[in-house]
C-alpha cells in the first residue's frame, strides 16, 4: 500500500501520483482514442492503489465522465476513490462560454454525478473562471453542495492569483489547479507561495510539458497537434529544451529510473504540491508513472534540476 498525503484543509487522503484522464474519452482533445483501452487505464490505476481520479466535463465533452463512472461502479471500490471532477464550460448554440454561476454550478455537479455514477464527488472544481461571478459567491455555492454531501471537497483552477484570494476569502478552498512544469514556472512567483500558506494543496497540469520533459524527442521530432503551435516546440526554442532534457539523463540512469520519474519526484519535493496528476492513453504508462515514488532526490540534486531550468 502507498502511503496517502492529505489534500489541503480536506479529509481526502491520496496516492501522490494519481491519473489523469482526459485521454479517457477525451475525443475533442485527442483524434482516435480508443474507449476499451482508456477503460483499462482507469481500471489498472484502480489496482494499483492509485486512488486519485481526475476528469472534467469538457473531456469528452460528457465522455470522459461517463467512462470513468462505468468504471468505478464495476470495480465495487467506489469510497476508497478520490475523483475529481471540473466544470465551468457551457455549451450553447456551437458555441463555448465559461459560466462560473451558483446555478449554472449547482445543475453541473447534479449532471457530474449522474454520468459519474455516484451520489458524491469527492473534489469538485470550477475549471476556468468566468468574467461576471464574483469568486466568493461561486466558491460559496460549492460550500452549500458540500454541506449537502453532494461534494466533499473545493477546488479551482485556472485562477489567477486574485482570483485565488477573492475565491478563499473564506478559507474555503481546498485544492487548486494550474498550469506549472520545469519550462513554465510563472506559479513558484506568485500561485505557490500563497497556497504554502493557506493549506492548499497545488495541483499542476501539462507537468511533463506535453511530453517534452519526458526526454522521448530530439530536435528532429515534428508535431501535428496541439504541440504545433506551442512556443516551446517552435525553432531555436525548441532545441534548447531538448537540451536541457538532455542534462537530466545521467541523474535519471544513477537513480535507474526515466526522466519523466525524476522530474515529478521533483514536483513533488515542493511545498504544496502534495500530489501529480499525469495523464495516460495505455494501462502500462499508467504503472510506469508509479515509479516516481521511488525517487529520492537529495537537497543538492533538487537544486541541480532548479539550476538546470532556471
Amino acid at each position: 500500500m502507498t502511503s496517502k498525503v492529505k489534500l489541503g484543509k480536506s479529509d481526502l487522503y491520496v496516492n501522490p501520483i494519481g491519473l489523469g484522464a482526459n485521454a479517457v474519452g477525451g475525443h475533442n482533445l485527442y483524434p482516435n482514442l480508443d474507449e476499451e483501452q482508456g477503460m483499462k487505464v482507469v481500471q489498472e490505476a484502480i489496482d494499483h492503489d492509485m486512488n486519485f481520479i481526475d476528469t472534467a466535463y469538457i473531456y469528452g465533452p460528457e465522455r470522459s465522465e461517463e467512462l470513468v463512472g462505468k468504471v468505478v461502479t464495476q470495480s465495487g471500490v467506489r469510497e476508497q476513490l478520490v475523483i475529481a471532477t471540473k466544470a465551468a464550460h457551457k455549451i450553447v448554440n456551437g458555441e463555448t462560454i465559461l459560466d462560473n454561476s451558483p446555478a449554472f454550478l449547482e445543475e453541473s455537479v447534479d449532471q457530474a454525478l449522474r454520468r459519474l455514477q455516484t451520489d458524491y464527488i469527492d473534489l469538485f472544481y470550477i475549471h476556468f473562471p468566468d468574467k461576471d461571478t464574483p469568486k466568493a459567491e461561486a466558491v460559496g455555492a460549492l460550500k452549500e453542495l458540500k454541506d449537502l454531501g453532494k461534494i466533499r471537497s473545493i477546488g479551482v483552477s485556472n485562477f489567477s492569483l486574485e482570483q485565488l484570494k477573492e475565491a478563499n476569502k473564506d478559507g474555503y478552498v481546498d485544492v487548486i489547479q494550474s498550469e506549472y512544469n520545469l519550462f513554465k514556472r510563472q506559479a513558484e512567483e506568485d500561485l505557490l507561495p500563497y497556497t504554502a500558506e493557506h493549506n492548499i494543496s497545488f495541483v499542476p497540469y501539462f507537468p511533463l510539458a506535453s511530453g517534452l520533459l519526458a526526454g522521448k524527442y530530439d530536435e528532429n521530432t515534428t508535431f501535428n497537434d496541439l504541440r504545433a503551435n506551442d512556443p516551446l516546440f517552435q525553432g531555436e526554442a525548441f532545441k534548447q529544451n531538448i537540451a536541457k532534457v538532455k542534462q537530466l539523463r545521467p541523474l535519471a540512469e544513477a537513480k535507474q529510473v526515466e526522466i519523466p520519474h525524476l522530474v515529478l519526484a521533483w514536483y513533488l519535493t515542493k511545498d504544496s504540491i502534495d500530489a501529480i496528476i499525469p495523464g495516460a492513453k495505455r494501462a502500462d504508462q499508467v504503472v510506469d508513472n508509479l515509479k516516481t515514488l521511488d525517487v529520492k532526490l537529495t537537497s543538492s540534486e533538487i537544486d541541480q534540476i532548479d539550476n538546470i531550468f532556471k
